[in-house]
């Protein structure tokens, strides 16, 4: 549907009371923000390993993937040219169209699709080698497969799930991230709110006015509900009108219409038909788990516990929310 006059200004007003009020923004602290607390559940590994090849999204290289079990409180880390590069907000870097994390040189980007799926699995902690086809690669990306999250998902079950142990054989208990004020990011009328909350929620709204086939989408989604079903198969998407603008950019370089659901302004979706009727809002919840699950440390934490609102939000405002969750 188009965005209403009303709706617009409802918008608009929230953005100005977000700014105004007593949340949380980007210049405050955030040491009382988040606490753990038990979850009533132990941490969780693989129960075996799995491998995933394919092209990235945006160097177009092809690159594998092996998710491997990990012990308890090791987290989710990358493993890349001998070097381990923990899937946390710490080491994210702002880059386009895609979640990057960075550390003692090395890249690992498109990270988002796969984290979201680990993370909405219950993997706390898991070892993820990914290789380049070139061997002198600084920077790696992680495989697009078709642009959702339900390969990765395949992936996880066919490897099964256990209870992780630690080096002396014991298991751990998950602690997860509540969330205790609200905490707001915002750039123009983008946004991206965490409100406490007894139970995860997530509710997202997208704006196209530019794209009628896309138009104004708003979809809820609660944690307890099927991830697999309703999450997982919502493909990446883009406008068509922009896609040589991305290219010159040096991107989607592995894009295709086997990757992506791909939307004209004048025809409308280009490679029906949709797995969703809302099948882009619903990716962009899927992004959002991914990138706020680098929250994580040490196999707790990840998705915070609070009703998380966002529009027309991007990576780059995802992962500055998430750094304002940091577990002390």
């Amino acid at each position: 549907m188009r965005l209403s006059l009303a709706v617009k200004t409802k918008i608009s007003t929230l953005i100005s009371l977000m700014r105004l009020s007593s949340f949380s923004s980007s210049a405050s602290s955030s040491s009382s923000t988040v606490s753990l607390k038990p979850s009533g559940r132990l941490q969780q590994t693989l129960a075996g390993s799995v491998e995933v090849n394919g092209k990235a999204l945006h160097s177009g290289k092809l690159s594998t993937v092996k998710l491997l079990p990990a012990i308890a409180g090791a987290g989710r880390y990358f493993e890349f040219r001998s070097r381990s590069v923990p899937a946390s907000i710490e080491f994210a870097q702002e880059s386009p169209l895609c979640t990057t994390l960075l550390r003692d040189g090395v890249k690992i980007r498109t990270v988002e699709h796969l984290l979201s799926a680990l993370e909405a699995k219950g993997v706390d902690n898991c070892r993820i080698q990914i290789e380049s086809e070139s061997p002198d690669d600084r920077e790696v990306e992680v495989p697009i497969c078709d642009g959702s999250a339900k390969e990765w998902v395949d992936a996880i079950e066919e490897a099964g799930i256990n209870v992780a142990q630690n080096h002396g054989g014991e298991t751990v208990e998950k602690m997860v991230a509540h969330v205790n004020k609200p905490v707001y990011v915002c750039k123009n009328d983008s946004f991206v709110a965490v409100f406490p909350d007894v139970e995860t929620r997530i509710t997202c709204g997208i704006d196209f006015p530019q794209v009628p086939a896309i138009g104004c989408q708003w979809f809820s989604w609660k944690h307890d509900s099927s991830y697999a079903k309703d999450i997982a198969p919502a493909r990446t998407f883009c406008v068509y009108e922009e896609v040589e603008r991305m290219r010159e950019a040096g991107l989607i370089k592995g894009g295709s219409l086997d990757n992506a659901i791909v939307c004209s302004a004048e025809h409308g979706w280009m490679n029906p038909p949709l797995r969703f009727d809302n099948e882009a809002c619903r990716h962009k919840i899927l992004d959002l788990i991914g990138d706020l699950s680098l929250v994580a440390q040490g196999g707790n934490g990840g998705f915070p516990v609070a009703h998380v609102v966002a529009f027309k939000a991007g990576h780059a405002l995802h992962t500055e929310l998430a750094s304002h969750l940091t577990i002390d």
